[in-house]
């Protein structure tokens, strides 16, 4: 809205604040949606290829946290940089139609358009399982797998299966809409403290300083970010290391 002229207000930016993605896009994501897909299937991420797509903030949650459960992780990236990270991870990275042969679990979390498509859907593995973590129900093109399936059924409350006509099966788990929330109960409430305290922070910061600022997207001041990371970890009852001013002057020299 900024770049077409169509924001005339100032907004914070509170999904780029540090508490936000830094938690909720990772570990928020990365947990609930794996506690989403074990809850609703029951079945065993140990072994299996996950093809994580995206490795931004929610895509580096969901490789993490599958990982850890012992999944082999292959992830499709379309920014260098990124798949680069996810390479030095000591993860695949591959163009999705050389993943849609080998996964076994598909999880997207782009926040774009059309990520599972039927080229991927004609090729996959009988059984495939297909979950969304990175935006609405737009990432998985469920209608054009609905169409080329020729039975459709609820195998498990939150899991469709689709028999194609080759005897194939593909489950869809929450009919493509975002898993962890759709079906399951979301961000675990710690990880939501940070998001809503970047929320009504910035809200807080807008009310104080609108006048001072002009229409367009801010970003939420450093020190407020700050001091709720800070806040967080004296409710977990940890304490930082303090700077002595020979290494703060250290730090802002050039010589």
């Amino acid at each position: 809205m900024e770049r077409d002229g169509a924001l005339e207000i100032p907004v914070i930016a509170a999904n780029d604040a540090r508490c936000k993605h830094l938690f909720d896009n990772r570990y928020g994501t990365g947990q609930s949606t794996l506690t989403a897909i074990l809850a609703t299937t029951n079945l065993l991420l140990a072994g299996k290829t996950v093809v994580v797509a995206g490795y931004g903030w929610v895509g580096q949650g969901l490789a993490l946290y599958c990982r850890g459960f012992g999944a082999r992780i292959v992830v499709v990236e379309t920014d260098p940089f990124k798949g680069l990270e996810a390479a030095s991870n000591g993860f695949e990275v591959r163009p999705m139609a050389e993943a849609a042969l080998v996964g076994d679990v598909f999880l997207t979390g782009t926040g774009s358009i059309g990520i599972l498509r039927r080229e991927h859907f004609e090729v996959m593995k009988d059984g495939a399982l297909l979950a969304n973590s990175g935006n609405y129900a737009h990432e998985i093109d469920v209608a054009a797998l609905s169409e080329l399936a020729v039975e459709e059924r609820e195998a498990r409350l939150h899991v469709t299966e689709y028999v194609l006509s080759d005897g194939r099966r593909i489950h869809l788990l929450a009919k493509g809409a975002l898993v962890n929330i759709a079906a399951s109960d979301g961000h675990p409430v710690e990880i939501m403290d940070l998001s809503f305290s970047v929320q009504a922070l910035s809200i807080h910061y807008l009310a104080n300083r609108a006048a001072e600022l002009a229409p367009g997207v801010h970003a939420l001041p450093a020190d407020v970010d700050e001091a709720i990371a800070r806040a967080r970890l004296d409710l977990l009852g940890m304490r930082l290391e303090e700077a002595t001013a020979e290494q703060q002057e250290y730090a802002r020299s050039w010589r």
